[in-house]
């Protein structure tokens, strides 16, 4: 298909693997891990995402007039919406009570991802505008030509939110908590920024996962083995049958993603006795430690806090790292120094009548989403600034 300017040609892609791993890299950038070619393919390669999973392949790529690669998007025709982070349940069920069919619907993301990175992947910033718009409109032509109902753009930059809005897109507005580096050197000056009440309470977690006999590991790059991700998989998928969640990712994805991709992972392992009894998955971005995975086999207080939080935070204060994020859920990562903030998708509406109702829901949950990150701001372990 062709879209906006005459000399764009935007194809539709069944495999991410058609598309050349540097020219898809070249638009998507090295600031995120998740939007890398090696990230996505392994998801395909490995079956966590396929068909038969419930997420059909149908990434956009955009060339120019010379036939390079200037643009794409990840983009999937989905039968559910699990594995989105962002919810539409409800949405689905009134749609289907009034006699339409929700799914399949479109949705460009990151599979199983709440990361927010950019969604329509540009290769010349200079040409983002002509670019985004040729991305848009072939969204919306393949929501005409394939008459589904509805196409979402989950976890995509405050900007591109706007774009898509000319292009009548809802906005939606969700939040996250995610841990700052105010130049701190060390833990401990971290610790130091927070009120005596919050800064006691993190050193008694610690230490009450150190009495128990637990030892922490972080591996990176070489130091990761098979046997760790063995270990990592057993506690991931008890962790998704204890919950009686879908294991999403299969064992091969974390070979691939070994392979691929084993100095942008920070696995975070803890040991006890000899053997390894929990983890929690992080990868490594530009400026960023994106807190994924948590998986045990045996419970320690406070191990889940020290596993996903506090090592998170020491490897990102020794990479000079800006952020940790660490995802939505769980107020009780506020008082461990992660505080919320403000995530963005975009929906788009076939049915004027459905996207009406869908748009007054939308304004009244982003001022309740507004008042609630107001409210939780003011929970902020950090001591108060001196007037």
């Amino acid at each position: 298909m062709s879209e906006g300017d005459a000399a764009i040609e935007v194809r539709v892609v069944e495999r991410i693997a058609e598309i050349d791993r540097s020219d898809w890299d070249a638009c998507a950038g090295k600031d995120n891990p998740f939007l890398s070619h090696d990230f996505l393919d392994a998801l395909e390669q490995s079956l966590s995402v396929a068909a038969d999973e419930g997420w059909l392949p149908r990434h956009l790529a955009a060339y120019d007039a010379e036939g390079k690669l200037a643009a794409a998007a990840p983009l999937y025709l989905k039968g559910h919406s699990q594995g989105e982070y962002v919810f539409d349940h409800s949405w689905a069920h009134a749609w289907e009570r009034a006699g339409g069919k929700y799914y399949p619907k479109l949705l460009s993301a990151v599979p199983f991802t709440p990361v927010t990175g950019h969604r329509l992947l540009v290769r010349d910033a200079a040409e983002r505008p002509q670019y985004e718009a040729a991305l848009a409109s072939a969204m919306l032509k393949l929501v005409e030509n394939s008459g589904v109902a509805t196409l979402h753009v989950n976890f995509l930059t405050g900007d591109e939110a706007a774009s898509l809005e000319t292009f009548g897109f809802l906005r939606r507005t969700g939040q996250q908590y995610h841990w700052r580096n105010e130049g701190y050197r060390t833990f401990q000056d971290f610790l130091d920024a927070l009120s005596s009440r919050k800064r006691k309470n993190i050193r008694k977690e610690r230490q009450a996962v150190a009495d128990q006999g637990v030892v922490m590991h972080v591996l990176t790059g070489s130091d990761l083995k098979t046997s760790h991700w063995d270990a990592f998989y057993e506690f991931y998928r008890n962790t998704t049958d204890r919950k009686w969640g879908w294991d999403y990712l299969k064992r091969p994805f974390f070979s691939l993603l070994h392979q691929r991709m084993a100095d942008r992972v920070a696995l975070v392992m803890a040991e006890y006795d000899g053997e390894w009894v929990a983890g929690a998955l992080n990868l490594i971005g530009a400026d960023t430690l994106y807190g994924r995975n948590w998986g045990c086999v045996a419970r320690f207080k406070n191990l889940h806090f020290e596993a996903c939080y506090y090592q998170a935070i020491e490897f990102a204060i020794e990479r000079g790292l800006a952020r940790v994020e660490a995802g939505a859920q769980g107020q009780h990562k506020i008082q461990r120094g992660y505080l919320p903030v403000e995530t963005h998708s975009a929906h788009y509406i076939a049915d004027p009548n459905f996207r009406r109702a869908v748009a007054d829901f939308l304004d009244r949950e982003r001022r309740a989403v507004g008042e609630e990150i107001s409210f939780l701001e003011e929970l902020s372990p950090f001591k108060k600034a001196q007037s």
